[in-house]
């Protein structure tokens, strides 16, 4: 996607937003969350992740909707990752997850997180290791994949090649 319509569905979003915070019957706090939320989305895709982090911070302090929490947890997740902070990362991930087990993208970042961590372990010979993160990639691949079959084609290709699906497994 070029930065011309980047822009278009980062206004979009930020129109439609302000509308749905004018006419949903929500509470000033529920409000107050969304609007945290709203700023730190942008923050993000504008590449300013301690704003976003400070406004998603501050959206969680107020957002008691467990669904809703999962969403601004799985965000602050990508921020620690794109920072290259995994392990906070991965915490943030499971949070969400605790909250909402239909976050296949979550899921996924994690399996790419422990991928990256196998690769980097068979990198300086510790194959041990390196065996035990791709094991945890590929049964975090598997539960994205089941939850978004369509999704995630390059995962489902390396856990055919790998031998890591069973012979009764298909997606």
């Amino acid at each position: 996607m070029n930065q011309k319509n980047d822009n278009f569905i980062d206004k979009t979003f930020t129109v439609l937003a302000d509308i749905l915070l004018k006419v949903l019957p929500a509470t000033k706090d529920e409000k107050e969350a969304f609007s945290y939320y709203r700023y730190g989305m942008s923050a993000q895709s504008n590449g300013d992740y301690a704003e976003a982090l400070e406004n998603y911070y501050e959206a969680l302090k107020l957002e008691e909707d467990p669904y809703d929490r999962s969403y601004i947890l799985y965000n602050i997740g990508l921020i620690y990752s794109q920072n290259g902070d995994y392990s906070k990362s991965l915490e943030y991930y499971h949070q969400a997850l605790d909250l909402n087990g239909r976050l296949p993208q979550a899921l996924n970042n994690i399996a790419v997180i422990y991928h990256y961590q196998g690769t980097k372990a068979s990198e300086k010979k510790e194959f041990e290791l390196a065996q035990n993160m791709f094991e945890k990639a590929g049964n975090y691949w598997k539960k994205a994949i089941r939850q978004a079959p369509n999704n995630y084609i390059e995962a489902q290709n390396w856990l055919k090649i790998t031998g890591k699906l069973n012979e009764n497994e298909n997606f």
